[in-house]
């Protein structure tokens, strides 16, 4: 089955509704403006229920199906990023310094679709819970909803979500069983020397060489310590150091980022960093000092829930645009904290041969704004058939 035929026929309502929350990025948690926007058109639409201010700005909107049933769970993100729009486009960012650069303005437009088409047919048994959350580039506002009981508050049995992918092909749907996306950790490695006058380095306590020491010793960890068939990404992103070409400073700040995807990796990542920088920093006579921020978890698919997602999208898009068990990605998530309390899926659909996300010149293609939405639908009414 194609894109369904009533979703075909309201497109340039999403495309619309689509351009006008690129114009209106908000960023983080303060996701207002956005949520306001769904929930106009959730009441316009006919929807149950509307539920505001879960996980501080996300709005949960109910449909009743027809008879008794299970609660099914369907996610878009509402956030943008923190940079200037390069696109040129008539419908650009408003704000300076805000853009919506991964299509997080797409994939709410995409669960609006859906929820027009169900709130009209309602050819499905139970409910939909229809999940707008803001936060997930920064901040979890998928744990600060989970950790306002949204799960148990509204009764949902498993959740869905998904995600644009430029560079695939635009229609094709991928997705995998167990993990698909990492874990992410910040850390943060702060020494502290004792400085002095470049021209008698004797008579200081130098953080450069000491942190230029802890980098290339931090880089072993994922060469030396690790089996190769469990995937890690220790990235140094950040070195800073220094005001002047004659003096040794007294400090030096190292910043990276961790991607994991099993636990018993994550801890020994974090082991070793700590047990490196005691150990440099006894060698070069400073003091340094490890922050490991773990962030968001792995996201962990249900094989059960991926094979129907996948036959679901079969469905929409053709045998051939569909790939099962497409592999995992270093990138990270915070549906996983959805994930982690319901079973569930996390997919992605390509957009085509764009920018691609978190990039100044990147744009959603609403050409899958209909697909997306179809996808969303059909997933409801083939989870939970009426029965007659």
């Amino acid at each position: 089955m194609p894109v369904l035929n009533r979703i075909a026929e309201f497109a340039d309502d999403l495309t619309r509704w689509r351009r006008h929350l690129h114009q209106h990025p908000e960023l983080g948690f303060d996701c207002y403006q956005t949520a306001a926007f769904v929930a106009e058109r959730l009441r316009d639409l006919g929807v149950d229920e509307i539920h505001d201010g879960i996980g501080q700005s996300g709005i949960v909107g109910i449909i009743e199906g027809q008879g008794p049933g299970p609660t099914i769970g369907l996610r878009a993100d509402m956030d943008a990023l923190p940079m200037d729009e390069a696109t040129g486009l008539d419908y650009a960012s408003t704000v300076p310094g805000r853009m919506h650069a991964c299509g997080h303005d797409g994939h709410t437009t995409m669960l609006l679709g859906a929820a027009r088409y169900l709130a009209e047919t309602r050819n499905f048994a139970g409910r939909v819970a229809l999940i707008f959350q803001p936060a997930e580039e920064n901040g979890g506002g998928g744990e600060a909803m989970v950790r306002d009981g949204m799960m148990d508050r509204f009764g949902i049995d498993r959740v869905f979500a998904m995600h644009n992918s430029p560079g695939l092909p635009v229609g094709q749907m991928s997705t995998t069983p167990g993990p698909i996306m990492a874990a992410v950790d910040t850390f943060e490695i702060h020494v502290q020397g004792r400085g002095g006058h470049a021209a008698m380095p004797h008579l200081t306590a130098d953080p450069i060489v000491a942190a230029l020491a802890v980098v290339n010793a931090v880089q072993t960890i994922s060469s030396r310590n690790h089996y190769a068939l469990d995937d890690l990404v220790l990235s140094v992103t950040q070195i800073h150091a220094g005001s002047a070409d004659n003096i040794v400073p007294d400090t030096a700040w190292i910043c990276g980022t961790v991607r994991t995807f099993e636990p018993h990796v994550r801890e020994m990542v974090r082991r070793r960093m700590a047990q490196i920088c005691d150990g440099q920093g006894a060698a070069y006579d400073v003091t340094i000092r490890l922050d490991y921020i773990e962030g968001y978890p792995a996201t962990v698919n249900d094989p059960g829930q991926a094979a129907f997602a996948a036959t679901v999208a079969r469905e929409i898009v053709g045998d051939a645009h569909v790939s099962a068990d497409a592999g995992r990605e270093m990138g990270a998530e915070d549906f996983s904290y959805m994930l982690n309390t319901r079973p569930g899926c996390y997919l992605f659909i390509g957009q085509g041969n764009t920018a691609g996300v978190h990039h100044p010149a990147y744009d959603f293609n609403d050409a899958i704004l209909p697909i997306g939405s179809s996808f969303f639908a059909r997933l409801v009414e083939r989870g939970q058939p009426v029965t007659r």
